[in-house]
């Protein structure tokens, strides 16, 4: 065992030597790819195994011959890293020594360890998590594991308790900054949060589409072009703000400030049992009570459903385009949480844009089948597919009307 441990010392150092003479211009694009993502794997499999290492160092004291009181402030020494992620790290390894499956795939560089930490506070939370996050961690965005694994475990706190504690987090703070500027935090509730969020979207798009059209198509940045389209999006967003909390917004706009989703038997019944839906989008589980006050003042929408697929949606007194904005902005049956890209791989929540999959110069009809919502840049990808393919250049006629 000693001989192998000093095998893998010696490989570990001849990849690292190997490593700072690498020279990415001596390689191709495709195997610059290939690298990226066999180094990913290998990153992550080097940081697991650091953490199994120094938890045994650890616990046979080597870190005190090191001249270091505790573990992780050693690991964190060495891994340039905080004594506070260090020690999240070992307690992440540690935890995951209960869960065989989720261990071999952190120890094979398949999940890495913020993944690994989303799986051990959801386990805790729920018990049996892990095996149905492992499969979302494996195949999705660490982004998407958060939400996922999140909305697992606030659904395993009862809505009246989450409510309670979520009014009771309720705090807004703010600050100067290095540059003299005020900056700020807040935690709201989400019936509270969520349409102030809405509302600033909305303002914000309103901005940037004022901005494109003063512009044309050039992108807006810096002279020397340095300024990037997150940064832009969030300059808008931040003039966006200043108009609402002065003026409320001057634009008009189709979307709605809260989607509430509220199983009708629940609703009635005033309490929401097992299996039944009662949450606002975008904002996770609330109370029935609390769905049924937001909804005395509010402009209802009636959606029936059968679990897989939207039967009827009547807008009271609304226009016919208003119903595919309500199945777009409601997400997939049955859970209804919101409209995120279609695109693979891609979890965009917000800016998103509304695609006919058949184009309307394609023949194709405005119906909610042929709508999927898509991120601006997965909507300029489908264009340019679909230019290049010849279906935008087609005329509609000849084609039957819906």
């Amino acid at each position: 065992m000693v001989a192998e441990e000093l095998g893998l010392v010696e490989m570990v150092r001849a990849l690292r030597a190997a490593l700072v003479g690498f020279d990415p211009e001596t390689c191709s694009g495709a195997e610059c790819a290939v690298l990226v993502e066999e180094l990913a794997t290998t990153e992550k499999a080097c940081a697991a195994a650091r953490v199994r290492a120094a938890a045994r160092a650890g616990e046979l004291g080597m870190h005190r011959e090191r001249g270091f009181a505790d573990v992780s402030d050693w690991l964190a020494r060495a891994a340039g890293s905080s004594s506070g992620s260090a020690k999240a790290a070992l307690e992440t390894a540690a935890a995951l020594e209960r869960q065989p499956e989720a261990s071999a795939a952190l120890a094979a560089g398949e999940l890495s360890l913020a993944q690994a930490q989303e799986l051990v506070k959801t386990e805790a939370a729920r018990p049996g998590s892990v095996a149905g996050l492992l499969e979302v961690a494996r195949g999705q965005s660490l982004k998407t594991l958060k939400e996922e694994a999140r909305d697992r475990r606030v659904r395993a706190v009862d809505p009246e308790e989450l409510h309670r504690l979520q009014r009771a987090a309720s705090m807004f703070r703010h600050w100067r900054t290095r540059l003299g500027t005020v900056a700020g935090a807040f935690d709201l509730p989400p019936e509270i949060g969520v349409p102030i969020i809405n509302r600033l979207e909305a303002e914000s798009d309103r901005l940037w589409q004022q901005a494109k059209r003063t512009n044309g198509d050039q992108e807006q940045s810096d002279p020397d072009g340095s300024e990037s389209a997150p940064r832009r999006r969030a300059a808008i967003a931040a003039e966006a703000f200043v108009r609402l909390v002065e003026t409320g917004g001057k634009g008009k706009t189709h979307s709605t400030d809260m989607v509430i989703v509220c199983d009708l038997q629940a609703y009635r019944r005033g309490q929401a049992d097992p299996g039944e839906a009662c949450h606002i989008v975008g904002g996770g589980p609330i109370p029935v009570p609390l769905a049924r006050a937001l909804g005395r003042d509010a402009f209802l929408k009636a959606v029936l459903h059968d679990g897989v697929q939207i039967h009827t949606i009547a807008h009271f007194g609304r226009k016919v385009p208003a119903v595919l904005r309500t199945a777009l902005e409601l997400g997939p049956p049955p859970d209804f949480d919101g409209a995120l890209c279609t695109a693979p791989h891609c979890d965009r929540q917000f800016h998103l844009q509304r695609d006919h999959i058949d184009p309307i110069a394609n023949g194709g009809l405005t119906t909610l089948v042929n709508f999927q919502p898509l991120c601006f840049v997965h909507h300029q990808i489908k264009t340019d597919h679909d230019r290049k393919a010849g279906r935008l250049h087609r005329s509609r006629r000849g084609h039957d009307p819906p």
